[in-house]
């Protein structure tokens, strides 16, 4: 009878085992790789936290102790996935697929770093709400940050490989993806009003609800309600004439943004004249591209305040 026990007993450690290992080739409950990033083939989520505004500091320079030597702060939805990487691949073999991936997805790299003598090695705290990241893999690691700007508010990734010092055990990825919450739709709430005080009080009103995609100058027709505001202004003011100036953030060269401010503001007038009726000699056009910024062009949120068009008396 006790050799049956025994027979018995072994029989269920092992399908405890194996339903043990099972488990840990699965996903944890409610993760999902991030739309805009998929997983390196065969890997596992390990750790998996959505939150919808947060901070994070995403590294543009070497680290030094705990921290980057330059960082730039973002404010939005964090996303953070662990992946546990299939033995037998190397941190460079998934790194490259990482980042091939990344640049085919419209993302331009910001920073890149190989191993402690140009990562740096210490724990850096990334997103603090989530504790400090492991950045002293002495069997080797990669990391790259990465932006792709669109329209609806740019996306930052942040994605370190690291090799356990096991190299029979597969690679570690740590993904942050971060989409900075856009401002450009709550800034100011425009109406003929406000922006006839404005103008009354400093010459010039600023707006922000006027869109266009980026890089380009057609207007976008969820710029209607502003239009439509700066058309009551001019009819509830007939003597009122308007340099319309577009404004740009820093991205790209002088000489583009110059050109794209120029384009953007003949688009506003155009749109004024040929579907609101105003006057055209009440209208003129200028480009200021980023010459006159009113917030630092070193974060999206002041980048974001600086993309606008003004309304400055004539």
């Amino acid at each position: 009878m006790q050799g049956i026990s025994r027979s018995v007993n072994a029989c269920l450690l092992g399908l405890l085992l194996t339903a043990a290992g099972a488990a840990q080739q699965a996903d944890v409950e409610g993760s999902s790789d991030h739309p805009l990033v998929s997983r390196y083939p065969g890997s596992i989520i390990d750790n998996y936290t959505v939150v919808a505004f947060d901070e994070f500091a995403l590294p543009l320079g070497k680290l030094n102790e705990d921290l980057p030597a330059k960082s730039q702060t973002l404010e939005g939805k964090i996303t953070k996935i662990s992946y546990a990487v299939p033995a037998g691949r190397s941190i460079l073999e998934v790194y490259r697929n990482y980042e091939t991936a990344i640049k085919k997805g419209g993302f331009a790299i910001l920073f890149s770093c190989v191993n402690n003598e140009g990562c740096g090695n210490g724990s850096p705290k990334l997103y603090a709400a989530g504790g400090a990241d492991d950045w002293s893999w002495s069997a080797g690691q990669r990391y790259l940050s990465a932006r792709l700007a669109r329209t609806e508010g740019d996306v930052y990734v942040s994605l370190h490989v690291g090799q356990w010092s096991d190299l029979e055990r597969g690679s570690a990825v740590m993904l942050y993806v971060v989409e900075v919450k856009p401002m450009e739709g709550g800034l100011v709430t425009v109406n003929a009003a406000a922006l006839a005080g404005d103008i009354s009080r400093t010459g010039h009103s600023a707006v922000y609800g006027i869109y266009f995609d980026t890089a380009k100058a057609v207007v976008k027709p969820e710029s209607d309600p502003a239009l439509q505001e700066i058309a009551k202004l001019l009819q509830e003011n007939p003597d009122l004439k308007l340099l319309v100036v577009g404004h740009t953030d820093t991205v790209g060269s002088l000489a583009a943004n110059m050109d794209l401010s120029k384009r953007r503001a003949d688009a506003v007038v155009q749109a004024l004249t040929g579907k609101y009726g105003v006057a055209a000699a009440r209208l003129i056009a200028q480009g200021a591209g980023p010459l006159a910024p009113v917030a630092s062009n070193k974060t999206e949120e002041g980048r974001a305040q600086n993309r606008r068009v003004e309304l400055v008396e004539q």
